[in-house]
């Protein structure tokens, strides 16, 4: 038996059950294990859970919609997983973050398994998993219900699956397996957020295959049965949208795609540098390890290069890539943590081979120990930066929530409100939609007023001037009102003084309920309202 650090020992098999189950679902049962702690971030998870929530609610699974209004900042396979899960778990945290969840799982069992089909060290496999599952950057990330790490590891898979396939090319074994699958992963990464689910995997490719002096797999690589698999799957979605409202392909890909990347003016703007001190930070207390795996002596070792070059090159092409555009956000960087993991597991390996067996089992244990630390950490640090009570308060009043009631929000948007409220009508969003600076700023104001562009008639029954509540809340009762905004607000519309006020955060923020049995003779219904 090999001496030294065997990190899978543990996960052997029962007999007839495939290891890889068993790697599947330790790897899940990690990350799930504090998913539930936290309410949903505002406002990324809750914009989107909130779109797969009405989907949910509307049964309409094409078109992902913000208060009912068609959104394409992003295509649908987020929404699409997350509307699944919400209607077979409920809504709640747990069922909202399985999309992440189960990607997060998907990219450490993929590397886990190239890395035991391609690593003279077995040592190695289990190891960089471990260390991508406590790197506290894709512990957070696998935790976090937006469209970041489902990208990411759409990306991954499609990468090593086309790894493996020119891999095994070379050997002369059946690659045309593994070829298909990235195709189909690149395509799905299309589908979760857009180009980059195909131009990262490629750029990464091509640049190993430049490496490595591999030109002559190229032709191999592409062959035109798979380039219309992937369009097969990509096109029908993009196809209906544009079919369905015309300026769909212009929004998505000059706006969303080419200007947030070339342009300022988004959200976020960063120095170029940003991502180098995120990955350090991020994958800390393994970071330090970096320095032994970028010397000379390590990446020119003739035995190794083929596996350590393609992890060398993906790092950099992806940190190249998201460093070049003015607006940066954390999540972005994720697809560059499973080979920073491999990177990492490796030169720690060979540090720990100059050691003797029980100092190896000690000093992974000890770091394990201290990374799974900083992880269960930092989602208590997230823990108690939410506001929890806000959201026992909402759920709390949730059965009060009829079917035909009615949420306003007053010059804000929570979009957590109506997920768990289980609203199943849109809401009502007051504000100055006659500002000059509407679409000037990348906030919830401009994202729900340029998703109004696609269907006008909506948007002019939801998104009201001041006047138009007091006009509404004012007339014939029906159903009840539940009016979210700032406290100071009641000053602007008297008839909330003498309303029932649900609850009242920290923050100024408050929920008021008006009964539909109240007479619509509030405080203030007698004014003359004035024009929005």
């Amino acid at each position: 038996m090999r001496r030294g650090l065997v990190l899978d020992a543990g996960l052997r098999p029962a007999a007839r059950v495939p290891r890889v189950l068993w790697v599947f679902a330790a790897c899940f049962a990690w990350l799930t294990l504090s998913v539930a702690w936290r309410p949903l971030m505002l406002p990324d998870e809750g914009r989107y859970v909130g779109v797969a929530w009405e989907m949910l609610s509307t049964g309409n699974w094409l078109v992902p919609t913000l208060d009912g209004l068609p959104f394409f900042h992003k295509p649908p396979l987020f929404y699409w997983l997350t509307r699944a899960s919400l209607g077979l778990f409920g809504a709640n945290e747990w069922s909202a973050r399985v999309a992440p969840l189960l990607a997060a799982t998907a990219a450490t069992v993929g590397l886990y398994q190239f890395l035991r089909r391609h690593s003279p060290d077995q040592r190695l496999p289990g190891l960089a998993a471990a260390i991508l599952l406590t790197q506290p950057l894709f512990f957070g990330g696998a935790q976090f219900a937006n469209l970041d790490m489902l990208v990411a590891a759409m990306i991954s898979l499609s990468i090593l699956s086309a790894a493996h396939a020119v891999l095994s090319l070379e050997r002369a074994m059946p690659h045309r397996a593994p070829l298909t699958c990235a195709y189909v992963f690149a395509a799905l990464g299309v589908l979760a957020k857009g180009l980059i689910g195909v131009v990262l995997p490629v750029a990464v490719v091509l640049v190993w295959l430049v490496v490595g002096r591999r030109w002559r797999h190229l032709p191999a690589l592409l062959p035109l049965h798979l380039v219309f698999l992937l369009l097969l799957i990509v096109v029908p979605w993009f196809w209906a949208m544009q079919r369905s409202y015309g300026d769909f392909l212009d929004y998505f890909f000059v706006h969303h795609h080419f200007q947030r990347f070339a342009q300022a003016g988004f959200n976020n703007p960063k120095p170029f540098w940003f991502y180098l001190p995120v990955l350090l930070v991020g994958a800390l207390p393994w970071s330090p390890w970096i320095v032994r795996a970028l010397t000379p002596r390590y990446l020119q070792d003739p035995g190794r290069f083929d596996l350590r070059s393609l992890m060398v090159v993906w790092v950099l092409v992806v940190l190249l890539f998201f460093s070049l555009p003015s607006s940066k956000l954390v999540g972005y960087i994720l697809p560059a943590l499973p080979p920073l993991a491999c990177l990492l597991a490796d030169a720690f390996l060979g540090w720990l081979s100059q050691h003797g067996a029980v100092r190896q089992r000690a000093y992974a244990g000890g770091g394990l120990l201290v990374a799974g630390g900083l992880c269960l950490s930092l989602v208590l640090t997230a823990v108690q930066r939410s506001d929890p009570v806000a959201r026992e308060q909402i759920v709390g009043a949730a059965p009060l929530f009829g079917a035909d009631d009615q949420i306003v929000m007053l010059d804000d948007y929570r979009y957590d409100l109506p997920v768990y409220l289980k609203a199943r009508k849109n809401p009502w969003v007051v504000s100055d939609w006659a500002r000059p600076d509407l679409v000037s700023k990348d906030n919830w104001r401009r994202e729900i007023y340029e998703a109004g562009r696609f269907d006008p008639a909506a948007r002019r029954e939801r998104l009201l001037f001041p006047a138009e509540l007091r006009l509404r809340a004012c007339g014939e009762p029906r159903y009840a009102l539940w009016i979210w905004g700032k406290q100071a607000l009641a000053s602007d519309y008297p008839f909330l003084r003498d309303e029932w006020r649900v609850l009242a955060t920290a923050d100024g923020d408050a929920l008021w309920r008006i009964a539909p049995e109240v007479p619509r003779t509030l405080r203030g219904c007698d004014e003359t309202p004035r024009n929005g």
